[in-house]
């Protein structure tokens, strides 16, 4: 694997390991009541986002083993380019049932 598809794969497991840590012991309504934290979540979502992006030009096969890449890379656009229709709850249901299985395929990834 290329150095620079490990740098990528490096950028979306600090982003998504960053959203656990500031979620942990957070529920929902915090979240939804709390700016600065939501703002923090988007911001990593963002760039994990925008990771995955430049990982899929550079190399199509490693990003091809990343489950559903290119919503990843969808729901970045959204959060950059549309953010007035992002929806908390969204965001907040990736956090629990998406972000984890995300840190793993990733360190899989970075480990082979």
């Amino acid at each position: 694997m290329p150095l620079e598809s490990r740098k990528y794969l490096f950028d979306i497991l600090q982003a998504a390991e960053w959203i656990s840590e500031f979620v942990k012991g957070k529920t929902f309504a915090d979240y939804a009541g709390e700016p600065m934290l939501r703002l923090a979540v988007e911001r990593c979502f963002s760039i994990l986002g925008e990771a995955v992006s430049q990982l899929a030009r550079l190399d199509a096969g490693t990003a091809g083993q990343i489950p559903e890449f290119r919503r990843i890379i969808a729901f970045r656009n959204i959060l950059i380019h549309s953010y007035a229709q992002t929806d908390d709850r969204l965001v907040w249901n990736l956090v629990e049932t998406r972000l984890p299985d995300l840190v793993q395929t990733t360190k899989r990834l970075l480990e082979d």
